[in-house]
């Protein structure tokens, strides 16, 4: 499982941080990562500390808020996503299908109007 940032992805001048190239079995161990870490302990999950996640160009920490406001960041290298423990606890239901089988489908995780989508996409593209 890769994670990258990618900048003006269309004409609306909109980024996207996108987790990549994996397979069923990478996306339980996320779904479970987000669970047990986010959901149960309520503590921020850095990606990159996850050994099957290799940052290409970023850095993501998810964090609970209290409000839902997506991916963040001030330097396009160190990414922050805050969303509620509701809107994790969807981010869990979207992500359970590609952990059921191997599929080239892909789900942005959340439906927030923000600049920065975050883009779960087992073969790479949208």
């Amino acid at each position: 499982m890769e994670l990258d940032y990618i900048d003006n992805i269309n004409d609306f001048g909109e980024d996207v941080v996108r987790l990549y190239n994996f397979k069923k079995e990478e996306a339980t161990l996320f779904c479970n990562a987000v669970q047990q870490t986010i959901i149960t302990n309520k503590e921020e999950l850095q990606l990159d500390l996850l050994d099957f996640i290799e940052p290409r160009n970023c850095y993501l920490t998810l964090r609970l808020s209290e409000t839902d406001e997506g991916i963040l960041t001030n330097d396009q290298i160190n990414f922050y996503c805050f969303l509620t423990l509701e809107g994790y606890k969807e981010m869990i239901k979207l992500i359970e299908p590609f952990c059921k089988k191997d599929t080239k489908a892909f789900q942005i995780l959340y439906d927030i109007d923000t600049p920065i989508d975050f883009l779960f996409a087992p073969a790479g593209t949208w």
